[in-house]
């Protein structure tokens, strides 16, 4: 029966390990570990979250390479930043600990010493010939350089755990850091927007303030990645992502939504405002020449299409993110290169079509 089962499995991790080669190659992906893993993990269907994902995007074909990338990162990555977290945290621990160790030891020493100044001060209190008061003297002088020592002992271990928790707070702050952090384009990632746009929304109506968010979508990026190939389409998402980069302040969030789509996070901005500011980002992508690195070939420029949504009273998370989806479709529909809002007369056409 033992036999049987060690059989069966191995002909079901078989038909995994199958199914995943045929998706990476289909797709031209390399068959790196961390993308081996991912599509293993969808082969075995474990993580729904994971599998309603590239379900919805294999409609569109075999995900491409910076697909597959953003996507390890938002379902997989994760496992190793959670184990650093608990490494550092572990660490952490240790510290106290010693430290805890450390005031423990020198507590003892001084109950002992006190002790001991108790002892002389009733010794004395019943008189002493010279021998004696030399000896005491002598045990009082040890017992005050042996506390002196555990008090700078102390000292020291106080002052090296507060180095130690200061490089550990800021090794954890990166960690943490790096988990919010698409690693292409180190914008925030959809992990961070996710957590955000539910925040941003509570915000908004605590404080009776608008709330505008925009999604926007590099046109063609498909075409323009299969032509060049995906190093210079890894150019194209970090250029992008420094206009968004550097036309966001304050309180606005820019994150990688997945792929080639952004979104933008705008507290307190209203329609008018959150359309300006689209339409800004999208003429300074446009106004960039892209060049080959490796050969300084002109490959021509880029053009995006952004669609902005004001939170409405009746919003959710789920509603706020279609809308501004919508009024990017739209946008993609009528030509790209625009910024449709949800309230343009083209989302009516658009709508009835």
């Amino acid at each position: 029966m033992g036999a049987n089962v060690a059989n069966d499995e191995f002909n079901r991790t078989l038909s995994y390990a199958n199914k995943t080669m045929s998706l990476l190659k289909q797709g031209e992906v390399p068959a790196y570990p961390q993308f081996y893993e991912l599509f293993f993990t969808y082969s075995t269907g474990v993580n729904p979250g994971l599998n309603e994902r590239i379900n919805s995007i294999l409609g569109d074909g075999i995900p491409k390479l910076e697909i597959v990338e953003s996507l390890y990162n938002e379902f997989l990555k994760s496992d190793a930043v959670d184990e650093r977290v608990s490494v550092v945290s572990e660490l952490m621990n240790k510290s106290i600990g010693s430290v805890h160790s450390a005031i423990n030891d020198a507590s003892q020493i001084a109950s002992s010493y006190s002790g001991s100044l108790e002892h002389a001060g009733n010794a004395l209190a019943g008189g002493l010939d010279p021998k004696a008061l030399s000896d005491l003297t002598e045990q009082l002088l040890a017992k005050t350089k042996h506390m002196q020592e555990s008090n700078g002992k102390l000292e020291k271990r106080l002052d090296s755990a507060q180095d130690e928790v200061m490089l550990l707070k800021r090794d954890l702050e990166e960690v943490q850091r790096q988990s919010m952090t698409d690693s292409l384009t180190n914008l925030y990632n959809r992990k961070f927007f996710d957590q955000n746009i539910e925040h941003s929304i509570i915000t908004a109506r605590e404080n009776n303030e608008p709330l505008c968010l925009v999604m926007a979508d590099i046109d063609h990026f498909k075409n323009f990645n299969d032509t060049f190939g995906h190093q210079t389409g890894d150019q194209v998402l970090r250029l992008v992502a420094m206009t968004l980069r550097s036309n966001t302040k304050g309180a606005d969030l820019a994150c990688r939504y997945g792929g080639e789509e952004f979104a933008l996070i705008l507290p307190n901005t209203k329609m008018n405002d959150a359309v300006a500011l689209s339409n800004k980002i999208r003429k300074a992508i446009q106004a960039k020449e892209l060049l080959k690195r490796s050969t300084n070939e002109k490959l021509g420029r880029i053009t995006s299409s952004f669609g902005v949504a004001l939170l409405s009273p009746t919003d959710t998370q789920t509603t706020f993110i279609e809308r501004a989806d919508q009024a990017l479709y739209a946008a993609k529909r009528n030509g790209r290169n625009r910024v449709i809002a949800e309230d343009d007369k083209i989302m009516k056409i658009s709508n009835a079509a």
